[in-house]
This record gives structure tokens, sequence and C-alpha cells, in this order.
């Protein structure tokens, strides 16, 4: 099956909002013959669509599974790039394995990596990321900006305020940024975002943005040990969240911020950051691999550190490390 001619005709069944569209129209607007189209509408069924076949009227579709495959996507898409190419996966160890295969591979700026359950998901310094089935986001986004390699660790912060900003929007829920990769909701942990680099001396070849979210976990979903610390959209705002919607809008947002930091600078993407940081003002302790610093956070920089005041009232930046609020 033609995975675009699918996408496409998914996207048309959605767009016509229960009312029913002949096989004819289909088959002339695709140009195939009306058995190749009762095939799609055949294939869309076994993957869970419920559509109706009204006679001498055409296919109806009726419901759709909660799945963030292509054609769940592209529905809500308002990018010009981002997400126009998805490499969808029903089960896989990483995405972000695999979107860095895509982008050696020289797929284009914007491709999404997405997948419905993660085996070997991972985060910040390789930590494991769980990714249950059909209860997160768990995506990679291969985009190729025009900036230079030292301009990449503040995509990272590009991606935060996009995913806050989508999830006000989608789940009407207020986040909080914690410095340097990390989406809060009542200080336990929503989304993590992991940022990996492909460049040359002089260039960024491809940066591979990694969002894991929990979207629609119940509490009993996490493990005693992140009950804690951890939560779900659908926890805090107490609804089920339509997660293919949610992903277009994340991507919608990346895109403008995106083109938004190469035209004008990381300024105001800094400014939006700050106003969603949890951190700015607060005494907080650093752990970096070799050292433990503890001080008054001010903000960040121009370049994405953090920085932060020391007891002796220097001012230190902060390239890395895990944060901790001693408030």
């Amino acid at each position: 099956m033609n995975t675009n001619i699918k996408s496409e005709l998914l996207k048309r069944l959605f767009e016509a909002k229960g009312n029913p569209i002949s096989g004819q129209e289909f088959a002339d607007e695709f140009g195939l013959s009306r058995t190749a189209i009762w095939k799609y509408i055949r294939e869309f069924e076994e993957e869970g669509y419920e559509i109706a076949s009204i006679r001498k009227k055409g296919y109806v579709l009726i419901a759709s599974p909660d799945l963030v495959n292509a054609a769940n996507i592209k529905k809500y898409l308002q990018t010009a790039a981002y997400g126009r190419k998805i490499d969808y996966h029903v089960s896989c160890g990483s995405t972000q394995i695999l979107a860095h295969d895509a982008a050696q591979a020289g797929v284009p700026d914007g491709t999404l990596v997405v997948s419905e359950e993660q085996t070997a998901g991972k985060g910040r310094l390789s930590r494991p990321w769980d990714s249950a089935a059909q209860k997160g986001i768990w995506m990679s986004l291969i985009i190729r900006p025009s900036l230079m390699p030292q301009q990449a660790p503040q995509m990272t912060l590009v991606a935060a305020v996009a995913i806050v900003r989508a999830i006000e929007n989608i789940a009407g829920i207020e986040a909080t940024i914690k410095w340097p990769n990390d989406i809060l909701i009542n200080n336990r942990k929503v989304t993590g975002i992991l940022t990996e680099l492909q460049s040359e001396p002089d260039r960024v070849k491809a940066i591979i943005l990694g969002i894991g979210m929990n979207v629609n976990q119940d509490e009993d979903d996490f493990p005693l040990e992140l009950k804690e610390i951890a939560t779900s959209l659908k926890i805090a705002g107490g609804k089920h969240i339509d997660r293919a919607k949610l992903i277009a809008e994340i991507l919608f947002f990346i895109e403008s911020y995106t083109k938004m930091y190469e035209k004008h600078g990381f300024g105001p993407i800094k400014l939006l950051w700050e106003g969603y940081s949890n951190i700015a003002g607060k005494r907080i302790q650093a752990v970096m691999l070799n050292e433990t610093v503890e001080g008054t956070a001010l903000g960040i920089s121009e370049e994405g550190l953090l920085e932060l005041q020391l007891d002796d009232g220097t001012v230190r930046g902060i390239y890395s490390a895990d944060v901790f609020i001693k408030d």
C-alpha cells in the first residue's frame, strides 16, 4: 500500500466530519480503482478504524483508534515542514536511535520518528525512560536549522518553551520549565527533552530532539518509586488527551520558535523561557560530573547557560547539571 495515498485518504475521511464520500469520488481523486479504494478501507478497519459503508452514498468514518500514526497527526498539522514526513512505529527500542540513523541517511528537515511505545527509551545521560504503550508521546524530531554547532544546545530551551505552550493550548494546564530539559506540573515531571547533534566543525547537519511525555497515564501506571516525582497530563487535568493533536501542536510551536531563533537570535526565546521557569530567584544545588555547587538561580544567559550566583557573590555559568531546588 502507498503510505502517502493511505494517509491522504484517511485525512479526507476525517475532513468529511461524518458525511459520506463515495468510493467513486475517492477513486477519481486518487486515480485508483474502486477495488483499490476498498482494500484501503479494509486495511483501516484492521487497524481499528470504524468505517461504515452506506449504500449509494459511500464511506463514513465513525470512530478512530487512539494512535499517533501519520494520518491522525497530519489532520491537525499547521506546519510548513515539521511532521510532514512521519516514520511511525507500533513499537521500537528507541525513537532517538532510529532518528539518528534516519538523519545520517539524509531525511528532510522536520522528519518525525514516533512510536506507540519504546522498549529501550533513554533520557539525559542515557538514563532509562519508561515509555508505556499508547499512554504517552515518544518521539524524535529531526531538524536542520541554520545554526552553528555552538548554538545547538539552546534548542533544548526552544523545545521546552514550545512544549509548555502546546500543553497550555491542548490540555489547558499550566506547566513550568526546570532547567535544562524537564517540564513539570505541580513540581512533578511530565516531560523530558533530549537534544543530540550531528555536525561538522562549521555547521549543524542535524539536531535530533527527543521528547518523552506522560500523557494519559493513571496513577497506577507509575511504579512506586516514581509516584511522587512523575505525573501525566491526564492526572493533572482529569481528562483524556488526544495525543496526535498534542503532537501537531508541539510541532507547530517548535517550528515557529526555531524560525524565531534563526531570524532574531536567542534573546526572544530567553524571555519566553524565563517566563515559564520554576527556578529563577530560588536557591538550588547544581550537581555536575565532577563538582557540586549551590547558589541562587538568576536565570539563563544568552548562550542558554544557567546563571548561578554563589554565596561569595560571584556568578557562575552552568553548562550541564542536575538541578535540585533547595528552598
